[in-house]
C-alpha cells in the first residue's frame, strides 16, 4: 500500500532526525544541497532564478519531485535575495547573473572590500547600530548612501529636542532613501510569498524542509563582509585586541538575530558556514585564539534555544577536529567539504557529532554513476556505520549531471539500509 505524503513527510523528519541524534534510522538519509541546480535542471538560466519568481518555484518543485531526497534545501540558500530588489537597492557587494557576471553563471560572487576601514573599529564598537545605519549601508547600497547625512542614532536620546533630530532626518535624499527602502521591503514580500508557498506545498507533497535560517560565526561576520580578507589578516597581526573585542561584540547580536529567525520560521536547523577558520587559511594557534571562541559560543548558544548548527567546514579542517569533540553529544550536524577530513571525522567525532556530506562536486559533475555509486558505498559503509550519517554533497550543488545526483540518491536508498 502506498504511503500518503502526511507519512512520508514525518518518515523523513524521523530518518534525519534520527541520523542527528545519533540514532540509528531505516536508512542513510540523504538530503543534497541543492542550489542553482534547480535552475540547470529544469532548463532556466541563472538570470531568470533571480527575476522570474514563478520559473525559479516551477524549477524547484520540478527537481524535489524528480529526485525525491529525504529533504529539500530552501530557495534562498541559492537566491540570496531576488533581482528586483538587489536592482532597487543598487547593492554593490554582490555580482548576480546578469548583473556583473553572465547570465548563464550559476551562481552569485561576493566583492570582497574593506566596508569597514581599519580605523573605524573604535566608531563600529562605541555603537554598531550607529556605524551600521549611517556609515556601513551607505557604502553597501547606492540607495541608501544619503543615510550618511543622519545625526547619530544615539543623539535621539535627548527627547526634548527630537523635533530637531527629525528634522535633520528630514532632507529630501533621505526621503528617497526610504521611498526606495519601501519599494525594495514590497518586493521582498512578493518574493517571500511565492517562496513561502512553494515550501507549504512541498511539505504537502511530503518533503521537509532542511534549513531555512544562516549565521555566521563572528570572526567571518568580519572577515566577509566588514574587514574583507587582507583586512581581517592584517588585523590579527596589527590591531588582535580590536578584533578580539569586535568578536565579542557581534555574538551576542549573532545570536540574537538567529534565533529569531530560526523561531519565526519553525525550523530548528541553521546553517553555518565556517569560511575562514580552516588550515588552509589561519593557523591552529590563531583558530584557537580568534575564531573559535566566539564561533564556540555561537553555537552553544543556538543548541541551549534548541537549535541545531549544520556546521559547514569548507575547505580543509583536519587540524581543527579534535577541538570538536569539545561540542554536546548529538546536537550538531557537521557537514564536510573534503572526502579526507569526512572519513577522519568519523574517527573523532563520529560518537559527537551527526556528519554530512563526503561526494566531490567534481565527481557529480565530471564522473559517471558507477563512479558516483562506488563512492557513496564507501561512505555508507565506513562514515554511515552505526548511524549519525546524512549523504550529500561537499558543498552546494550549482552544476552537476543529473544521472549522477539520481545516482548517489537511488543507490543511498538501495544500499544505505540498516539491518
Amino acid at each position: 500500500m502506498e504511503k500518503s505524503a502526511e507519512e512520508l513527510y514525518k518518515e523523513r523528519s524521523k530518518r534525519v532526525e534520527d541520523a542527528i541524534r545519533l540514532q540509528v534510522p531505516d536508512r542513510v538519509p540523504v538530503a543534497p544541497f541543492f542550489s542553482f541546480f534547480y535552475a540547470k535542471y529544469a532548463g532556466l538560466t541563472p538570470e531568470e532564478a533571480f527575476y522570474d519568481y514563478e520559473k525559479w518555484r516551477r524549477a524547484i518543485k520540478k527537481t524535489i519531485a524528480d529526485f525525491q531526497p529525504d529533504m529539500y534545501l530552501d530557495s534562498r540558500f541559492s537566491v540570496i535575495s531576488p533581482g528586483p530588489l538587489l536592482d532597487i537597492a543598487d547593492c554593490k557587494q554582490i555580482k548576480w547573473p546578469g548583473h556583473g557576471v553572465s547570465p548563464n553563471h550559476y551562481s552569485f560572487q561576493h566583492i570582497e572590500a574593506e566596508y569597514m576601514k581599519e580605523d573605524e573599529y573604535d566608531a563600529f564598537l562605541f555603537d554598531p547600530s550607529d556605524y551600521v545605519v549611517r556609515t556601513y549601508l551607505p557604502r553597501l547600497y547606492g540607495v541608501l548612501e544619503p543615510l550618511k547625512m543622519l545625526p547619530p542614532l544615539h543623539s535621539m536620546l535627548h527627547g526634548y529636542v527630537v523635533a530637531y533630530q527629525l528634522g535633520a532626518a528630514a532632507k529630501r535624499q533621505i526621503i528617497d532613501a526610504f521611498e526606495a527602502l519601501s519599494k525594495a521591503n514590497a518586493e521582498y514580500v512578493r518574493w517571500g510569498s511565492e517562496m513561502n508557498s512553494l515550501r507549504e506545498e512541498l511539505n504537502r507533497m511530503g518533503f521537509p524542509s532542511w534549513s531555512e535560517s544562516i549565521a555566521q560565526a563572528p570572526f567571518d561576520i568580519i572577515g566577509d563582509f566588514l574587514r574583507g580578507f587582507r583586512g581581517v589578516v592584517m588585523d590579527m597581526y596589527r590591531r588582535p585586541d580590536k578584533l578580539i573585542e569586535a568578536t565579542e561584540k557581534i555574538l551576542p547580536m549573532q545570536l540574537q538575530r538567529t534565533v529569531f529567525f530560526a523561531k519565526r520560521t519553525g525550523n530548528p536547523r541553521v546553517y553555518i558556514p565556517l569560511d575562514l577558520g580552516s588550515d588552509g587559511f589561519m593557523s591552529l594557534q590563531q583558530f584557537k585564539t580568534f575564531y573559535w571562541p566566539t564561533a564556540k559560543k555561537l553555537i552553544i548558544g543556538l543548541i541551549n534555544e534548541g537549535i541545531t548548527p549544520w556546521l559547514h567546514f569548507e575547505a580543509n579542517y583536519l587540524s581543527r577536529l579534535e577541538i570538536m569533540t569539545e561540542l554536546p553529544k548529538g546536537k550538531t550536524i557537521c557537514h564536510f567539504e573534503r572526502p579526507a577530513d569526512i572519513f577522519r571525522a568519523k574517527e573523532i567525532l563520529g560518537d559527537i557529532a551527526c556528519l554530512k556530506g563526503g561526494v566531490p562536486n567534481s565527481l557529480l559533475c565530471t564522473g559517471t554513476p558507477d563512479d558516483v555509486k562506488e563512492h557513496c558505498k564507501k561512505l555508507i559503509d565506513v562514515v554511515g556505520k552505526a548511524g549519525g550519517f546524512i549523504m550529500d554533497a561537499g558543498a552546494a550543488i550549482g552544476e552537476a549531471k543529473p544521472e549522477n545526483l539520481k545516482a548517489m540518491i537511488d543507490f543511498t536508498k538501495e544500499y544505505g539500509v540498516y539491518s
